[in-house]
């Protein structure tokens, strides 16, 4: 298996720390609002990664954080009147259901920036103590230059960061021995969330919070760090040079991002009116179909994101489905026999596609290639299997279809039709839930009336709904 990694430029053979496991940290969202497709689009390139890892036989340790304190949260609570605690843990609880629509599965820990500051004192304290770091009233800064390979990862030249671009620096207060230098705690500032440190009552820096998180749920080295590509300068150059200079060791030996995702080919942005979080999209198409959409791309390609894409990816999809379904109603008509010598023969000879689909995953996980492998194996089922059939064969081709599709997160099977009448019965409790106040309850039917195929509008005019 081959990994693409941002450090070294180049494919590399996947060797783990440790045999047959790997460890894994994906930086996560944070969590001041519903999340937006570009958020997604992590979530999902590396939710598949950790599924094609464990179809391979890896005991993966996946890390995935929440950062629940920062300046867009308290912005976010200082309008609402609440707490930033308020805002990060109900905007956590909303991103965990758009990740469960998505079909990501829970990472095996999702630790939250908040919980683990006495960590990250003690990482702060421990780079203070080697020389790395130093402490002007109330705020500690990381010495750049002091890490030998700062730069590695994003392949910039300290001299040139410090010279021309004055874009990439990181913020340059007087008080800093170098304007390169960056921050790994701040001084508490009125109406803001404070923690107590050896350096005054703050909080941690954004950069310090993965690298403790990564190092107390994964250990000092790691396997894969992951994230979308806008992070790797500055925040996981700096994870580099915290990590290395604290520990002494190689911090991650793989460095996967994935491309920027653009809307009708222009950068998401809420100026431009082109902004959609998961939420909104899921009024229109069951995510199903966002997750098709962008594993139809390969992970490092730019995506672009348009409303005729996703009709192609629904149909596409359907596709798939339809085969599923097909090979569900022969199995409930079929004979309960063992398969035949001919039988045996087609479906050994379906286990091409399956050598495709893992070609193409071994290859950098090249989602586009395996999903093509995919329907060249729809198309070779659905012109080797039929009424005559024992139905042990048709199960085993079913098995291996469905798999193959887990494998990408994809699921196949045709949701429940619910008559028209008990969709206005559940709308009907749903409203009387939102004049009770119950929004939970609320939120519950809207999502499960999603997974059954059915999306919600609400109008001025009352609820409207449609079958996806």
């Amino acid at each position: 298996m081959k990994i693409y990694n941002t450090l070294t430029k180049r494919k590399e053979d996947f060797i783990p720390l440790e045999e047959g496991k790997v460890k894994m940290y994906v930086c996560g969202p944070t969590v001041y609002n519903f999340i937006h497709i570009g958020n997604a689009r992590p979530m999902i390139v590396f939710d598949t990664v950790r599924r094609y890892l464990e179809y391979k036989g890896y005991d993966v340790n996946y890390v995935s954080n929440f950062t629940d304190v920062d300046d867009k949260i308290i912005k976010k609570a200082n309008e609402e009147g609440v707490s930033a605690q308020e805002i990060s843990e109900r905007y956590i609880a909303e991103c965990k259901k758009d990740m469960e629509m998505m079909n990501v599965k829970p990472a095996t820990t999702h630790p939250k920036a908040t919980q683990e500051i006495p960590g990250m004192i003690d990482m702060i304290q421990s780079l203070i103590d080697k020389g790395y770091a130093y402490e002007v009233n109330g705020t500690v800064y990381f010495r750049t230059r002091k890490f030998a390979p700062y730069g590695k990862l994003s392949h910039k030249n300290l001299d040139d960061l410090r010279s021309g671009n004055r874009s990439l620096l990181v913020s340059g207060e007087d008080e800093k021995e170098d304007p390169l230098d960056f921050v790994l705690w701040k001084p508490k500032k009125e109406g803001e969330p404070a923690w107590p440190s050896p350096w005054g009552d703050g909080r941690p820096g954004w950069h310090i919070e993965c690298s403790e998180m990564s190092k107390k749920y994964l250990g000092e080295q790691i396997d894969i760090h992951a994230g979308g590509e806008d992070l790797v300068f500055p925040h996981h150059e700096n994870e580099i040079a915290q990590s290395e200079a604290c520990n002494g060791k190689e911090f991650a030996k793989y460095w996967m991002h994935n491309a920027f995702l653009n809307i009708d080919n222009r950068k998401m942005s809420k100026s431009l009116g082109n902004f959609f979080t998961v939420r909104e999209i899921s009024e229109k198409y069951d995510l199903q179909v966002l997750r098709f959409f962008m594993l139809n791309a390969h992970y490092r390609s730019p995506l672009n994101f348009s409303a005729e894409l996703m009709q192609s990816s629904k149909s596409a999809l359907d596709r798939i489905v339809t085969a599923a379904d097909n090979l569900k109603h022969l199995i409930e008509g079929a004979k309960a026999e063992g398969m035949s010598e001919s039988e045996l023969a087609h479906y050994e000879a379906s286990e091409e596609y399956v050598k495709k689909f893992e070609e193409a995953m071994d290859d950098d996980f090249n989602t586009a290639d395996a999903i093509s492998a995919i329907f060249e194996l729809v198309k070779y089922l659905n012109t080797h299997t039929g009424a005559e059939n024992s139905r042990e064969y048709l199960e085993k081709c079913l098995e291996r279809l469905k798999t193959l599709c887990d494998i990408l997160g994809l699921v196949i099977e045709k949701k429940e039709e619910l008559l028209d009448a008990d969709v206005e019965a559940l709308i009907a409790e749903r409203q009387q839930a939102r004049k009770e106040k119950n929004f939970a309850r609320a939120d519950e039917i809207r999502a499960e009336l999603l997974k059954k195929g059915i999306v919600l509008e609400d109008t001025r005019e009352g609820v409207k709904w449609k079958r996806a």
